[in-house]
């Protein structure tokens, strides 16, 4: 790596391409020998070197003295950022990246001076110390530019990046930091722009700065632009990685874009990766949830066929269609199915099908599976219990439904509000008010607020006694706390007056 040995015979060597010209191949002079203050980007040779490179060269080595701070305010009224470009690319008295680097920061700081850096200026400043492994420093300038130039400026910027590289071996680190740059910002379209302009100027970026561009565009949920910017990504080359192809399907399922989940699964093969056991359930979780069995049991009969052995999560998803279907049957034996193949039933499959069974009004086969789950040493949560509680209360099984509550509270749960509103209405339905108005005080007393439905649950139950006048007032406490009855309410207690021939 070139520090401070600079040759002083081939100053050529360091600059752009379009520069080299004015060099003859004999030329033994020194790098300085042929500038003379241009005013445009272009340099013309001469015989003497520039003074005011000289001096700026000369005086760096001495920068914090303050005699040579003062001998160059005579100087930079006449510095101009070609200068400065100069004396960064050619560096003719092979001055340390760090002293170059403190010179160039001391300059744009300098409250007494009139110079200002430009785009050129920096950019060839941040060729420099990437090539020279100042990656932290150059990091500082490229943020600097970002935010300076704004959103929407990744061309522009991108394009003076390239007119300044000349021969500097720093493609990867300055562009990556580019791209790096806009993503830090906030510039996320800047940031895919510095990829693809990057990719048509055949120069590379890390895959690192590609990632984080991908984790960022999830954060946004913007999943199409996801997709398509990991097929850039894939065809300049960079990995294919299963677990990404595996979480993008699984974020499109859950938007229920499952056509474009799918396309991705199918894609899997073609970047030379095989789908796994957690692509197909992906997959055939995103069908069951739009209710597409059919389409889950053809995954689960070409993930069989590709050499896949199910596993308790692909059954679990299946018979849980099967139960929101209705089809309890066949869940039943999708269940036998998996415990013939050794697959241990879990905590899910026990509540999927217990909550199938209590809605189909099967509490002997839901207790069975509440039984068989208990034996396997899982404990039932809140959720499970208040499912058998609902089809126990819809059974008219009151009694057992009370145990249950006192069997839920030994395995320390406590009751909630759908606990105590479903008891309520149970005994609604018995005509026994005692009792449903009991949980009322219940509730109150460990502090649950009644909803619409624990109100409406008890305005029905006073109703259906012939208790109109009851009704009124429970209906009025209830606009008092602030609930809106629903049309359903207001029927039910105007219906009960006009038995009454109120």
């Amino acid at each position: 790596m070139v520090t401070k040995n600079i040759s002083r015979t081939s100053p050529h060597l360091f600059l752009p391409p379009r520069f080299r010209h004015l060099y003859s191949s004999s030329s033994s002079s020194a790098a300085a020998d042929w500038y003379k203050s241009p005013t445009k980007h272009h340099q013309c040779p001469v015989e003497d070197p520039d003074p005011i490179i000289t001096a700026l060269s000369q005086a760096i080595q001495n920068l914090d003295s303050k005699s040579v701070q003062t001998s160059l305010k005579h100087i930079l009224p006449s510095v101009q950022p070609q200068h400065i470009i100069t004396l960064i690319t050619l560096n003719p008295d092979s001055l340390t990246p760090h002293s170059l680097f403190s010179f160039f920061t001391w300059l744009s700081s300098h409250s007494n001076t009139t110079f200002r850096h430009t785009l050129h200026t920096y950019c060839t400043m941040i060729h420099f110390l990437c090539t020279h492994q100042l990656l932290s420093e150059a990091k500082s300038l490229l943020q600097m530019v970002v935010s300076r130039k704004g959103k929407n400026s990744a061309s522009a910027v991108f394009g003076v990046i390239v007119e300044t590289k000349g021969t500097q071996r720093s493609d990867l680190y300055v562009f990556t930091g580019l791209m790096t740059a806009y993503l830090e910002t906030g510039f996320v379209s800047d940031a895919i722009q510095c990829f693809r302009l990057s990719k048509n100027h055949k120069f590379r970026v890390s895959f690192d700065a590609c990632r984080k561009v991908l984790e960022h565009l999830m954060k946004l949920k913007s999943f199409k632009s996801v997709w398509g910017f990991y097929k850039e990504i894939l065809e300049c080359g960079y990995p294919a990685s299963l677990y990404f192809f595996n979480n993008l399907m699984h974020r499109f399922c859950k938007e229920g874009e499952i056509v474009v989940a799918r396309s991705i699964f199918c894609e899997i093969r073609k970047w030379g990766l095989r789908q796994s056991v957690v692509s197909f359930n992906t997959l055939i979780n995103g069908y069951i949830k739009l209710g597409d069995l059919n389409e889950g049991f053809r995954l689960k009969a070409s993930m069989e066929t590709s050499g896949l052995q199910p596993d308790i999560y692909t059954y679990n998803a299946l018979i849980n269609g099967l139960c929101r279907d209705g089809q309890m049957d066949d869940a039943n034996d999708l269940f036998s199915e998996m415990l013939n193949k050794g697959l241990v039933a879990n905590f899910v499959t026990f509540t999927t099908l217990i909550n199938g069974h209590c809605k189909n009004g099967r509490m002997d086969l839901a207790m069975e599976m509440y039984q068989r789950m208990l034996g396997e040493s899982l404990t039932p949560d809140l959720i499970t219990y208040n499912t058998i509680l609902s089809g126990l209360c819809r059974k008219g099984d009151t009694k057992e439904a009370q145990d249950l509550v006192f069997e839920m509270s030994t395995k320390g749960l406590k009751p909630d509000k759908f606990t105590y509103t479903t008891l309520a209405d149970g005994f609604c339905k018995e005509g026994d008010l005692d009792k449903a108005f009991q949980y009322r005080e219940r509730m109150l007393k460990e502090s649950i607020v009644l909803d619409n439905v624990a109100y409406a649950t008890l305005i029905y139950g006073l109703c259906r006694q012939g208790k109109a006048f009851d009704a009124e007032n429970m209906l009025r406490e209830m606009m008092n706390v602030g609930l809106r009855p629903d049309d359903a309410t207001y029927t039910m207690v105007i219906n009960e007056f006009c038995k009454m021939g109120e």
